[in-house]
């Protein structure tokens, strides 16, 4: 497999591992010149200890260029044993590179240590303060939103819908499910709202309407009642039920709350235990999914909702845009001032990333080895040395220097023992 194309950083890193070759072989030069220039002189003084300075020089060059070399190619074109090493065991080299990663870096303690060193929250708090931020998060979820909208068709949702959703809840008996939830809503006493916003609206619309009500109830007047007793009677009902409304609405025990808390306990009871009830709901149930205006119904919801979003969405000054705004900038304290949002978003990660690493640590360093085992041998040694080597010649620059010092030891020690 071929690896990526050669990039701009490439060709800089070639240049830079030429200028080290050729500065690493210069002093090879060096040396082996001093060498020769020092051979017939007088070793017995000054110019012995520089002679053997060039010679181990020479020699400790020489040595660790093919050392480095070594790792890449056969030096000199010649099969040397244990040559070429990267191009023959890059394999091996990629599952010990897996085996690093996984044992150094992939555990839950780094990752819990690094993650709380990050301060996440914080973090995001401050990033989230800047309103130019916000309105790039706000700009990318529309776009998101907006693309998935885009690919998701009526026809897709007609199909979802008559295909899976309907005849998933046609076998599926929902009437258990209704009534436990029925329960919890009484018991919770969370309808409470919705009866209260009920009563008012009806309140509201009576006292807006009275003559809509006059001629309703008029219109059910027997033909020989007089009109008088008829306004009579029906501006009596108004008021009383207008009073009866307003009672209700001040008094959480009223009889009628109280009514119909036990009416809707003792449905949720029987849509869970009685049998006739509960074939009665999945009767209706079935009734209603089946009709063939169910996947019409669908559809127009949809429909109605995707328009409706789209036009918030194009319209930065809607309540999308400010509310949006809003829930991020309040996220954005939070996350800054709350440490108890602090220690549960800090907790939340970590227990995210423990959970990535320990389940999935080994398949994700397993992409180190994969993707080495899927490189052709000579072009992964020519893309590692296009990254190392230039490092790699200071090896055969300090191996010049420090065989130069040995050389000059040596003769040293030779010269004080003779």
């Amino acid at each position: 497999m071929s690896l990526m194309a050669p990039s701009p950083a490439d060709e800089r890193r070639r240049t830079g591992l030429r200028r080290m070759r050729l500065l690493a072989l210069a002093l090879l030069g060096l040396a082996a010149v001093v060498f020769l220039a020092t051979l017939r002189l007088d070793h017995g003084g000054v110019w012995g200890y520089v002679n053997t300075a060039a010679e181990a020089a020479m020699v400790g060059a020489l040595a660790d260029w093919f050392a480095v070399t070594a790792l890449f190619r056969h030096p000199l074109g010649l099969p040397v044993p244990h040559t070429a090493i990267i191009p023959k065991r890059k394999n091996e080299i990629g599952r010990s590179l897996q085996e690093f990663v996984t044992e150094n870096f992939l555990t839950e303690d780094i990752a819990r240590e690094r993650l709380a060193a990050a301060h996440v929250s914080d973090r995001v708090g401050r990033w989230l303060a800047d309103p130019g931020n916000r309105a790039t998060v706000l700009t990318e979820v529309v776009r998101v939103a907006r693309a998935g909208l885009g690919r998701l068709h009526e026809d897709e949702v007609r199909r979802l819908v008559e295909d899976f959703l309907v005849p998933r809840l046609v076998r599926e008996p929902v009437s258990p499910i209704a009534g436990a939830l029925l329960e919890g809503i009484v018991t919770e006493r969370t309808h409470r709202g919705l009866v209260d916003l009920g009563l008012e609206e009806l309140h509201d619309w009576l006292r807006e309407n009275p003559g809509t009500y006059a001629d309703v109830l008029g219109s059910r007047a027997p033909w020989w009642s007089p009109p008088w007793l008829d306004d009579r009677v029906i501006g009596w009902t108004y008021e009383q039920l207008l009073a009866f409304l307003r009672e209700i609405r001040g008094d959480d025990r009223h009889p009628a709350r109280l009514a119909l808390d036990d009416l809707l306990r003792r449905l949720a009871q029987d849509l869970q235990h009685d049998d006739a009830v509960m074939a009665r709901a999945e009767a209706l149930k079935e009734r209603l999914l089946t009709h063939p205006q169910a996947a019409e119904t669908a559809v127009g919801l949809w429909r109605s909702f995707r328009t409706a979003l789209e036009t918030a969405m194009d319209d930065e000054g809607s309540y999308f845009h400010a509310r949006g705004d809003e829930l991020l900038e309040h996220l954005g304290r939070r996350l800054s001032d709350d440490p108890v949002w602090k220690e549960r978003l800090e907790a939340r990660l970590g227990e995210a990333v423990s959970f990535v690493v320990n389940t999935y640590g080994s398949e994700l360093a397993e992409v180190i080895s994969v993707t080495v085992d899927r490189w052709d041998g000579r072009e992964a040694a020519e893309r590692i040395e296009l990254h190392v080597g230039r490092d790699l010649q200071f090896i055969r620059i300090n191996g010049t220097v420090v065989g130069a010092l040995a050389g000059v030891a040596i003769h040293a020690v030779a010269q004080a023992l003779s």
